[in-house]
């Protein structure tokens, strides 16, 4: 319970800090398990975390980095208009997502990615950034 706490602290105090520029690209949906992942094997780091796409994973000095992710959009029709009217969560990078398989720049756990769009869109329009 504490950690939720500081978790939700930290969240609440990076929704006001004011943010440097950021990237965007496509955000993709990833249901569990999330374990073994790659930068943590079996210690379960929860559900607001994200694999990241060769690009980012930086041989591995992506794990542990946190970054804010927000729904811009949808990426096909049958979603028109995904994103939540709370569109923006911090994930923490905990896995890689390779080629091929990998098909966006962050692959979010299914409750970060249901956090800021409706799951049936699959893919998502984002804009994120280390925080």
């Amino acid at each position: 319970m504490a950690s939720l706490r500081a978790y939700s602290s930290f969240l609440i105090v990076m929704t006001f800090l004011s943010f440097g520029s950021s990237d965007t690209g496509i955000g993709t949906i990833n249901d569990p398990p999330y374990l073994p992942s790659a930068c943590y094997g079996f210690q379960d780091q929860g559900v607001m975390i994200a694999a990241a796409n060769q690009d980012l994973w930086e041989d591995g000095a992506a794990c542990g980095k946190y970054f804010q992710v927000t729904c811009t959009g949808g990426t096909n029709l049958g979603t028109p208009h995904p994103c939540t009217d709370n569109p923006t969560v911090i994930v923490m990078i905990t896995d890689f997502c390779p080629p091929p398989g990998c098909k966006g720049d962050l692959d979010l756990a299914h409750e970060a990615f249901s956090a800021i769009a409706d799951p049936r869109a699959g893919g998502i329009q984002i804009s994120y950034q280390q925080v």
